[in-house]
């Protein structure tokens, strides 16, 4: 039986997926438990749609991000924290916080997942703050300093 999956089925697809699986795993566990619908044409049809629309956004959304990553290597910012009079931070800067100055300061939107920490920056000073995110690649420059 054809069916379109609703969500990710672990050894089945992953959400909008059309597969072909028997008809008892169909009727008796896939539909009833919302997994998954009936593979009608019509339902084809729109989720075929719905992929191209999702691809051409996909596409769009990277477009802006490697244009944003060049922008990237002209820009400083500046994060004023609290912080001891040795300078350490009595809270860490993550990617997240970083992410979000950034977009505030310069409206350039980049993921924090592309931001590249190994661990939260936990002192005052200047540091190169590196972003890597699908091929494209780029350096600021970020600034902690004492509140």
């Amino acid at each position: 039986m054809k069916v379109i999956l609703i969500k990710d089925v672990s050894g089945v697809g992953v959400k909008d997926d059309i597969k072909v699986v028997s008809d008892g795993h169909a009727m008796n566990f896939l539909i009833p438990n919302g997994l998954a619908e009936f593979a009608t044409d019509k339902r084809i049809k729109e989720v075929g749609e719905l992929k191209r629309e999702q691809a051409k956004e996909d596409k769009e959304r990277e477009d802006t991000l490697i244009k944003n990553m060049a922008l990237l290597n002209k820009v400083s910012i500046e994060i004023k924290q609290e912080a001891n009079e040795k300078g350490h931070l009595f809270k860490g800067i993550s990617q997240a916080d970083i992410a979000k100055r950034l977009k505030k300061e310069t409206g350039i939107t980049i993921p924090h997942a592309s931001i590249q920490l190994k661990a939260p920056i936990k002192e005052t000073g200047e540091f190169a703050i590196e972003v890597e995110n699908r091929g494209g690649k780029g350096v600021f420059k970020l600034v902690i300093s004492k509140n």
